[in-house]
């Protein structure tokens, strides 16, 4: 089984999520969606389209402003 390169890859949003030491429950509670779908995420198999009340809830559970949120929320690119 090939994980470790899945597992080599932290997207933008898990490390988000970790330096908050959110769940992903906590983030999906606040957006009103499920737990396989930040999962989904992070993980690069799906893009976040939020509303705008979700992604004011976003950024309110991070702790963050819009500067500080990259652009790209999934797995971060390796260059090789």
């Amino acid at each position: 089984m090939e994980m470790a390169g899945e597992q080599e890859q932290e997207s933008a949003l898990l490390k988000l999520r970790k330096s908050r030491d959110l769940t992903q429950k906590q983030i999906a509670d606040a957006l009103g969606v499920t737990v396989q779908t930040v999962s989904n995420w992070e993980v690069g198999r799906a893009e976040p389209k939020l509303t705008i009340r979700q992604f004011k809830a976003l950024l309110r559970v991070l702790q963050c402003s819009v500067e500080q949120l990259p652009d790209d929320l999934g797995p971060l690119e390796r260059e090789g």
